[in-house]
């Protein structure tokens, strides 16, 4: 694989942003004004520009009148949608897995979840997060399915960092992973995507507590 400096700056720029969305640097209203990034990232403003225009092309990025490229904000009904597709895809990703992956990915699966369950909330936890869902995604077999949960993946991002900086939910995120992977074990597809569909309905839940928390107005305390 290339590392950084073979990579073009434009894609480099591309992959840094993301990168900023994802751990929420960069959040939802978020000016993208080309002359910063390209003083703060050391290049010119040319493969910023491309990096900008290659983020709106994944539906990331819009432009305002008076604002130009802004980090896209998802309304709730967005939201609701994104995590239902997220279900579709998942559960299907599950049901696949369940007759597809090789016993050393259901081992990896396995200790995956196990790393998960020992680790603190924080950014170290999401990203084992990350890669237990990308294995089970990548277990499946369905290179269609993996394009489409790849630029599903992508949207997901504007919501910023997931509900496992919450330690209620990746303690409740760890459980449901090991009913996935029970049914897993057991091949059993139906099983697996039961799971894996309720595992995505508690995650949405989550993040729907969290909006309607950051909607509240602040209280005075008593």
């Amino acid at each position: 694989m290339a590392d950084d400096t073979e990579i073009p700056q434009g894609q480099s720029a591309y992959r840094r942003l993301l990168d900023e969305i994802r751990n929420g640097t960069l959040s939802p209203g978020a000016r993208l004004r080309e002359i910063e990034l390209a003083e703060r990232m050391g290049i010119s403003r040319t493969p910023v520009r491309e990096a900008i225009r290659q983020l709106e092309a994944d539906g990331l990025v819009m432009h305002l009148p008076r604002q130009g490229a802004t980090i896209r904000s998802l309304d709730h009904a967005e939201v609701v949608e994104l995590y239902e597709m997220r279900a579709v895809l998942e559960g299907t990703a599950a049901r696949l897995a369940a007759r597809a992956a090789s016993d050393i990915e259901l081992a990896e699966l396995v200790a995956l979840n196990d790393e998960l369950a020992q680790m603190p909330a924080g950014a170290l936890a999401r990203e084992v997060n990350r890669v237990f869902h990308r294995t089970l995604i990548e277990a499946a077999r369905n290179r269609f399915l993996i394009k489409a949960m790849s630029a599903l993946q992508k949207t997901l991002l504007i919501l910023g960092p997931t509900t496992l900086a919450e330690p209620e939910r990746a303690i409740a995120a760890v459980s449901e992973h090991r009913a996935v992977l029970d049914a897993l074990l057991a091949r059993d597809g139906a099983a697996a995507e039961a799971a894996m569909r309720g595992h995505v309905e508690a995650a949405l839940s989550a993040r729907i507590r969290g909006m309607r928390g950051r909607e509240l107005p602040m209280e005075d305390e008593a």
